[in-house]
């Protein structure tokens, strides 16, 4: 029997008022329901926002060291049930069952990292020019924080926006993606069972009509952190500002890797596949170009199509597995759609482009990896991100060509080069329009006690992870303080 999962509101779990649930699928196999959520609507997410509001005072007033204790409880739940977290990813996302539990992983040790941010130093001390002041800062929670989630991260990307948040005092309302809601329902579990107070974490499924408008509109909202689409992401943006009120917002990405010729040839076909085909190009941070310098083009483009080919694709549970489904029927026809626009355009597919039929495929969203060479500045596979295993490979004159070709997008989340001419290394560094540099590695795969984000369109607001996280979810107060009538 298929379990039905619960939202978490007031620290119960509670059938939302319709009694209505919706199906998470597993997209490599559309014969097996994961689960049954809820299929909330505004009035659940008004109960959320409002258990939130009461529970809000008393966790914020909880000394922060006492806070991190909780991520620190949890962070111990999830490590001894990480083989089945990383089948539940799976069996919800499509990705491999390596890079599931690597995803898992990760996600403790987002916990353990800002658990441990509870106990460290959350002000600084100042001089001042006046005898007898003493003068510091301090740092407040917000208030109430939403927190909108998406599906190809979704054990990290949840992580990584609770955990400061929690850290920080703020009481929290969650809405993961509907795609793949069971991931952050389990990080959602092991907190309760670490006793959390209620109210001070609060989960909520359903669609962005019904759940999302809810929440960003609640008055008692302070901030909104969102990682999705730009479409999305530019009308909450519309949505919240008016309100004057924080805003987080990681969006997409068109991201390049740079070739230069003085590289290793196998190593860098490695590079690209990785970047562009691993967890089947699912990632904002996906490598999605391949600009590569004319005099090794060939010979490279000749090692990526036999690396791609060697490829395998399939269920993704399975050992040996090297790239799973899509995520669902609607980025199947995505991906399938570009490609076809690829080669309307004038790019000249080199493998792959069709989606896998017969046996396991049938049951599944499965498409080819896919090269595209002929690739021009202008085409639209060069300038929109697909969100799929489709990689468009340029020629690059020289390094100052190649730099042109990087940056002329309206994207700038990541950038690789790969090379070993330390000249060239810093001035990509300097030059590359990207918050995510990387070197001789691929565009994707970052490290949470690091900031994440990126510039132009792809970000907008405070930046992710690492100590800079916590600036987005705290206000600073600065106190001036005489310590003598004298």
């Amino acid at each position: 029997m298929t379990e039905t999962f619960r939202n978490y509101v007031g620290g119960r779990w509670l059938e939302c008022m319709s009694k209505k649930t919706f199906p998470n699928v597993n997209p490599a196999n559309t014969d097996e329901v994961v689960g049954l959520f809820q299929a909330s609507g505004p009035e659940d997410t008004q109960a959320a926002c409002e258990a939130a509001a009461q529970a809000q005072p008393a966790w914020a007033a909880l000394p922060a060291p006492r806070r991190g204790e909780y991520l620190f409880k949890a962070a111990e739940i999830l490590e001894s049930r990480l083989d089945e977290l990383g089948a539940d990813m799976t069996r919800e996302e499509g990705k491999t069952l390596p890079e599931a539990k690597g995803e898992v992983k990760r996600a403790i040790n987002i916990f353990r990292y800002f658990g441990g941010e509870g106990a460290r130093q959350f002000s600084y001390q100042i001089p001042s020019e006046r005898e007898n002041v003493f003068c510091y800062t301090l740092r407040k929670p917000l208030g109430i924080v939403a927190l909108i989630t998406p599906w190809n991260f979704p054990s990290a990307i949840p992580a990584w926006k609770m955990a400061p948040a929690l850290v920080a005092g703020n009481a929290v309302v969650i809405k993961p993606a509907s795609l793949a809601p069971l991931s952050a329902y389990r990080l959602v579990e092991a907190l309760h069972e670490a006793g959390i107070p209620a109210g001070a974490l609060n989960y909520i499924t359903g669609s962005g009509g019904a759940v999302g408008n809810t929440l960003v509109e609640y008055p008692g909202v302070r901030a909104v952190s969102f990682t999705g689409s730009c479409e999305v992401g530019n009308a909450l943006y519309d949505k919240v500002t008016r309100r004057k009120i924080r805003v987080q917002l990681e969006m997409g990405g068109k991201n390049p890797t740079i070739v230069l010729k003085d590289t290793d040839l196998d190593y860098a076909a490695d590079v690209l596949v990785n970047g562009a085909f691993f967890s089947t190009g699912q990632k904002c941070t996906a490598c999605s170009r391949a600009i590569i310098e004319r005099a090794i083009y060939e010979p490279l483009v000749e090692k990526l199509i036999a690396k791609t080919r060697a490829l395998k694709v399939g269920n993704p549970l399975e050992p040996g597995i090297g790239m799973g489904p899509a995520v669902d029927a609607g980025q199947l026809d995505t991906d399938l759609k570009y490609i076809e626009i690829a080669k309307k355009e004038g790019a000249r597919l080199l493998c792959g482009g069709n989606r896998l039929t017969g046996g396991i495929y049938d049951k599944g969203y499965f498409v080819e990896p896919t090269l595209f060479t002929d690739v021009t500045p202008e085409m639209r596979i060069a300038q929109e991100e697909v969100f799929g295993p489709v990689l468009a490979l340029m020629q690059a004159k020289d390094f100052d060509d190649a730099m042109r070709l990087a940056n002329c997008v309206r994207f700038g989340l990541s950038a690789s080069i790969v090379t070993r001419d330390v000249t060239r290394i810093h001035q990509f560094v300097n030059r590359i329009e990207a918050g995510l540099i990387t070197v001789n590695l691929p565009t994707a795969g970052v490290e949470y006690q690091l900031p994440f984000g990126g510039t132009k369109e792809s970000s907008f607001g405070m930046r992710e992870q690492g100590p800079l996280a916590l600036d987005f979810y705290t206000e600073s107060r600065t106190v001036y303080l005489k310590y003598t009538q004298a």
